[in-house]
């Protein structure tokens, strides 16, 4: 298993995803640290976070509860300004980037409008934006379900759906804006185990089919491992970045790899780092 030794993971230089790749960086995280105020002192949230993400790569964010996972997503897609520090997405500040661009973001809870069907759900941010004529919006939207497996249930209400299918049409929505960055929290979360691994396999297939830069927050490493092609590694109380670890095999879509014993060790390892002190 690739990952770096704790004194680099600690250090304040950066820390770059795929160093060896070529590919451009789409998210270069800067000296960001998070606080929040608290009844008796500040909560130091996140301390000094460095890190470089390639353009289309599925990055996986895990660690104990309180590690700051959740609030790095929310920094990086502007939701929530940083303390110190900044986030530039393509070479723009992320306020320019969700200005001109706009991030995809799929939350643990579908969010879906219990009153509009699943055409309407997903065409939402295009009517909200104008973006296209009626007919243009109806073509993308449709195009949008045939990639998540929907166009037979476009005229059903979220109330008749499962909810990994709830949670496909809120990643057709996440997607109808044709954002090149995709983030993800703890998406599947609410999921039993059986949807949840067939709601992976989905996931490739469509990073497959757009070719995406996906970050994607989870604290399942079982879930981290089957999908990614690198796993930041958290340590909690302040937040920080531990370890960098490269999957060694990366987004297969094959239930059998979870079975494989370099699949089991890596698990271990991986186990294994988020316990250590």
């Amino acid at each position: 298993m690739l990952i770096k030794p704790a004194e680099e993971a600690f250090s304040p230089i950066e820390q770059t995803i795929s160093a060896i790749s070529p590919l451009r960086a789409a998210i270069e995280i800067r000296n960001v640290s998070m606080s929040f105020p608290g009844k008796r002192a500040t909560v130091e949230a996140l301390v000094d976070i460095n890190l470089n993400i390639p353009e289309n790569r599925f990055i996986s964010i895990i660690g104990r509860s309180g590690c700051g996972k959740s609030t790095l997503l929310r920094i990086i897609s502007n939701l929530l300004p940083p303390t110190k520090g900044e986030v530039r997405v393509h070479g723009l500040s992320s306020v320019e980037y969700q200005r001109r661009k706009k991030f995809g973001f799929v939350f643990q809870d579908a969010s879906l409008f219990a009153w509009k069907t699943v055409f309407q759900n997903v065409e939402l941010p295009l009517a909200i934006l104008g973006a296209g004529s009626p007919a243009e919006r109806r073509d993308k939207v449709l195009d949008l379900l045939d990639l998540v497996r929907l166009d037979a249930f476009a005229d059903h209400y979220p109330a008749q759906l499962s909810g990994g299918m709830r949670q496909r049409v809120s990643i057709a929505r996440a997607l109808s804006y044709e954002p090149d960055i995709l983030l993800m929290d703890e998406p599947f979360g609410a999921l039993d185990d059986l949807t949840r691994k067939e709601m992976h396999n989905e996931l490739i297939r469509i990073w497959n089919a757009r070719g995406l830069t996906v970050v994607f927050v989870t604290h399942s490493l079982s879930e981290a491992l089957y999908l990614s092609d690198q796993i930041v590694v958290m340590a909690p109380r302040p937040g920080r970045i531990k370890s960098i670890v490269s999957a060694l095999n990366p987004r297969v879509s094959d239930p059998a790899l979870r079975a494989n014993p370099e699949y089991v060790s890596q698990m271990r390892d991986l186990e294994a780092l988020i316990h250590e002190q």
